[in-house]
């Protein structure tokens, strides 16, 4: 086994293997560097991928070239696409996955790449040349040396677990927290803090008693997250496995309020924020203490076993408090419990300290991704993973970097939001964090970003390819929606069938689609065609052009809107650029300035405490 490598990922989750897979096909020799290489991508927490905003960066990370949809749609046990009753910029796929098979996929991709290699240890020392690193000393003493690094180590930076009064380090329950790295980046000038997260129980589905649930089923018709033309292991026929909803209630509330003098979050043992968006149940009834209860989720965390996962129940209590408590939620009388609920306190580092292409300002090829940058989920750390893979080959190899505007991506926004306002409590990526949401959608994620994958060569060519066929089959039933008329007596009997107004004379199909209660779908199969269309083209194209047709009046809006602030994009802020020499800056203006190093006038903008008069000054300065 080779000492030397281009790039050494450290950490072998969700962030680390899409760094490494995006550096290796790209061309590095990669070593990724993992405690465990059985637990690649390991669910720790919720062994689900996508939801609300999150299935945009996962078909985005796919459309690019990356690994997370593929993983997913090979290990899927339930799909739904969320947000059905709302306009498309909504909709969200989520898929339930078993979690060793997610990881067992992962291994195989890894394991199949040539230019990549893994070695398990745990890395305790950076080897620096000057500010440049050069490499990495594990704690067995290995010393691996290489051109770059990627940081990718989640909750392990001094982890520790709580449950109740009982402290234990550690980075996820049964595995050994990572000490040294902090310490060491810390007294060469970067600032680190500590976040809080956790995880609920997992329960034994053998002992809850079912018919007291409401069943939560998957799709009917089920889509995956891939844009490759490969069916999901579900739409190949394996059987969706359910999810249950249950509530809490008043009894269960006041055993839980029982433990709150010794829960850590109360009694100061914990000191890292938790995530807002996905808080404790002890959080949950402090925060909301008028409500009689809270919607949990029972979902599977597997194909061949019992084990649970109960969404909404996320702990730190003493376990004798979390078995109490659930037993007196309906259906959970005689409850058996795999594991305790738990959380973890970790080290992450200020994501200001960065670049937009995630490599730390002040030390030269060391790149950080995931939520040592304070994010929350698989699919933040995934995205991350990615574009810290890509940037960290693109810089060795001395060509431009790989920046996504907050127009073309959520990745985008993710990572701007991350380098140019930074976190104080773990970060989760939602719709509204996004001005250009219309144009976000899913399901024109290869669209936007395809051609970019494929052009810094991550998206393979037949990837790219299948995209371009894809969008010209899609401009040809655009064309073909907006010219063809159609007869009352071709379209009447559906319009009739779906309750909407029959019409009185012919109109342009696309006119007839614009109504709401009618699918083009279903349409083009009562409308003749010529002969050289007569096939229907795949449910992608139709959905696409669809969804085009019926808010093509919001989505033009949106591109002229981005339109207009891409300009501000495009205007790049010089290296190290002094600007003190700018006068008539605010003095909170160049404090802000100088700390937070924006690359563009746009990212500018974008900093709290800059004015709209700041910027204007900037331009005038500029030229522009």
């Amino acid at each position: 086994m080779s000492d030397t490598f281009d790039i050494i990922v450290v950490g072998g989750g969700h962030a680390g293997c899409e760094a490494a897979m995006a550096a290796a096909n790209m061309g590095s020799s990669v070593l990724l560097l993992t405690m465990d290489t059985l637990a690649f991508a390991k669910m720790s927490c919720n062994p689900a991928i996508g939801g609300i905003a999150k299935g945009q960066i996962v078909r985005e990370i796919d459309a690019l070239g990356g690994y997370t949809g593929i993983v997913t749609d090979e290990s899927t046990l339930q799909f739904r696409m969320l947000n059905r009753s709302k306009g498309p910029a909504m909709w969200s796929p989520r898929a339930q996955c078993d979690k060793l098979l997610f990881s067992s996929v992962w291994k195989k991709y890894l394991l199949s790449n040539c230019k990549l290699t893994t070695y398990e240890g745990i890395a305790a020392e950076f080897l620096f040349d000057s500010s440049k690193i050069c490499g990495v000393r594990t704690r067995d003493g290995q010393i691996f040396k290489s051109r770059a690094v990627i940081l990718t180590v989640g909750t392990f930076l001094t982890g520790k677990l709580f449950v109740g009064k009982k402290e234990i380090s550690g980075g996820r329950i049964g595995e050994e927290s990572s000490y040294g790295i902090t310490e060491q980046l810390v007294s060469l000038g970067l600032n680190s803090s500590r976040m809080k997260t956790g995880t609920p129980p997992r329960i034994d589905i053998t002992s809850v008693n079912l018919d007291k649930l409401s069943v939560q089923y998957g799709d009917e018709d089920p889509d995956r997250f891939s844009f490759l033309p490969v069916r999901s292991r579900i739409q190949s026929g394996i059987l969706q496995k359910q999810c249950y909803i249950l509530h809490t209630n008043n009894e269960v509330h006041d055993v839980l309020r029982s433990g709150f003098s010794e829960s850590p979050l109360f009694t100061g043992l914990i000191h890292g924020k938790g995530p807002r968006y996905c808080p404790s149940i002890e959080d949950k009834l402090r925060v909301f203490p008028d409500n009689d209860a809270h919607q949990l989720f029972l979902e599977p965390e597997g194909e061949n076993i019992n084990e649970y996962y109960l969404q909404g129940f996320s702990s730190s209590l003493p376990f004798n408090i979390q078995m109490e408590a659930m037993r007196h939620i309906e259906g959970l009388e005689n409850l058996r419990v795999f594991r305790p609920a738990y959380a973890v306190e970790y080290d992450y580092f200020d994501p200001t300290q960065l670049r937009s292409t995630l490599e730390v300002k002040d030390m030269d090829n060391l790149f950080f991704a995931g939520q040592i940058n304070g994010t929350t989920g698989y699919e933040e750390a995934a995205a991350q993973g990615l574009v810290a893979g890509i940037n960290a080959h693109l810089k060795l190899q001395g060509k431009d970097p790989f920046i996504l505007k907050r127009s073309e991506s959520y990745i985008g926004v993710l990572i701007d939001d991350l380098v140019t306002k930074g976190v104080d409590e773990p970060y989760r990526m939602f719709t509204s964090r996004a001005e250009y949401r219309i144009l976000l959608r899913q399901d024109n994620a290869d669209q936007r970003l395809t051609p970019l994958g494929y052009s810094i060569g991550l998206a393979a060519e037949s990837r790219y390819s299948a995209t371009m066929k894809k969008y010209e089959d899609a401009a040809e039933l655009f064309d073909y929606c907006e010219h063809r008329n159609v007869k009352a007596k071709e379209v009447n009997p559906y319009l009739e069938s779906v309750g909407s107004t029959p019409l009185k004379d012919s109109r342009l199909l696309s006119e007839v689609a614009l109504r709401p209660e009618v699918k083009l779908s279903d349409l083009l199969k009562v409308v003749p065609r010529g002969t050289s269309t007569q096939n229907l083209p795949d449910r992608e194209v139709i959905d696409s052009v669809e969804i085009n047709l019926k808010y093509r009046g919001y989505i033009d809006r949106e591109k002229r809107m981005a339109d207009k602030i891409s300009h501000l994009e495009d205007l790049i802020i010089p290296e190290n650029f002094d600007f003190e020499k700018v006068s008539g800056l605010t003095i909170e203006c160049r404090q802000k300035f100088k700390r937070y190093k924006p690359r563009t006038i746009a990212q500018a903008s974008r900093i709290s405490g800059v004015s709209p008069s700041d910027i204007s000054v900037l331009l005038v300065y500029f030229g522009r």
